[in-house]
């Protein structure tokens, strides 16, 4: 018995060794395939000559084409920005519209390479879809629109009232939390992308829009009377907002949130589209501005490109501060202040590592 019993006891135990080596090799080919993954994604676009990046289907000073069909935009710009320090063209670039449903779908599924569209860093889209946030470009926060002719001066007077909502969103929790919390009710109507959302409100469908306020202000603005409707002053969540890459494309998601840094730097030491050049060419004594413009130490390299491509970056597309003012500051038809997305100096909290 002692002997059957060894027998049974030696036998699992190599079932066991045989299992642990079968695991330990999957895990083995999973993280080959993601390091050929994050190789692949810069192969890729360097290959294809363009950045396949994801963005919103119109939502005006964000991303939306102009008359004659260019995008631009805030968001847009942070793709413009990457492909002028891979590809050294910020024009070389496909822009993918997706709507909120669609979104996660097409940057998951290889459609584009970066997705950069007014979304919302949370735990369950940085873990449960594995996907990597490189940064937040805007802090914003959720708000309401309503027409003036409402008479409602806050949130907490629209019990009973019916609600636009884009679906798949990070909203629908945080409106059902902000009136359940506030013993309140409401009707929501489910909408798919800004442009209905703000065609159903116009049309009488709802009586308050509800996304991240900075898309209010974007959505009133291309209004026909734009002063007939106001945002209510409560803000009922945190919505960092940033671009985003899949997980597995490491070196991929160094290179664009090194590209986004590189604008906050920009910024923050003085350096503008228009005089990067001039200080690239005189190689100042402050030794970040260097690194920064690739005129001392090999930053470059470490992540797969040469040393001048923050200088290509800023030189197409401007600092951040440049990139907020031109698309979407309080001179455009947007009028948002920087608030919360000012840099740290100026009590907001716009920070970038230090390069170095």
């Amino acid at each position: 018995m002692a002997n059957k019993t060894a027998f049974r006891k030696s036998d699992n135990q190599e079932e066991v060794n045989m299992n642990k080596t079968v695991f330990l090799g999957a895990l083995t080919v999973a993280g080959l395939a993601a390091g050929a993954s994050a190789a692949a994604t810069l192969d890729d676009v360097k290959a294809r000559g363009k950045l396949n990046c994801g963005v919103n289907t119109g939502l005006v000073g964000f991303a939306a084409p102009d008359a004659n069909g260019v995008w631009e935009g805030f968001d847009v710009v942070v793709c413009r920005a990457v492909a002028a320090a891979v590809l050294g063209d910020a024009n070389a670039v496909e822009f993918v519209p997706t709507t909120a449903k669609t979104r996660f779908t097409a940057l998951s599924s290889g459609e584009v390479d970066l997705l950069s569209r007014n979304t919302t860093w949370t735990f369950s889209r940085d873990t449960d879809l594995k996907f990597d946030f490189v940064g937040v470009n805007y802090y914003d926060g959720q708000g309401f629109l309503v027409p003036k002719a409402l008479g409602v001066s806050s949130a907490k007077e629209l019990d009973g009232a019916t609600v636009c909502i884009q679906t798949g969103t990070t909203t629908e929790l945080n409106l059902a939390d902000f009136f359940r919390s506030n013993n309140i009710s409401y009707e929501p109507v489910p909408i798919e992308t800004n442009a209905e959302g703000q065609q159903q409100y116009l049309a009488g469908a709802c009586d308050a829009y509800t996304t991240d306020a900075s898309g209010l202000a974007s959505t009133r603005a291309a209004f026909e009377n734009p002063g007939d409707h106001v945002i209510l002053p409560e803000i009922i969540s945190k919505e960092p907002l940033g671009p985003l890459v899949r997980h597995g494309d490491n070196d991929w998601g160094d290179i664009v949130r090194w590209t986004l840094n590189a604008l906050i730097t920009a910024e923050e030491l003085g350096i503008t589209s228009a005089n990067v050049a001039e200080l690239a060419s005189a190689r100042g004594s402050n030794p970040e501005i260097n690194r920064l413009l690739g005129t001392e130490g090999d930053l470059g390299a470490m992540i797969g490109l040469d040393n001048e491509w923050a200088r290509r970056a800023i030189a197409a597309v401007g600092n951040y501060g440049e990139v907020f003012e031109k698309n979407i500051g309080e001179k455009t038809p947007i009028g948002l202040s920087r608030g919360l997305n000012a840099q740290w100096t100026n009590g907001g909290l716009l920070y970038a590592p230090p390069f170095r």
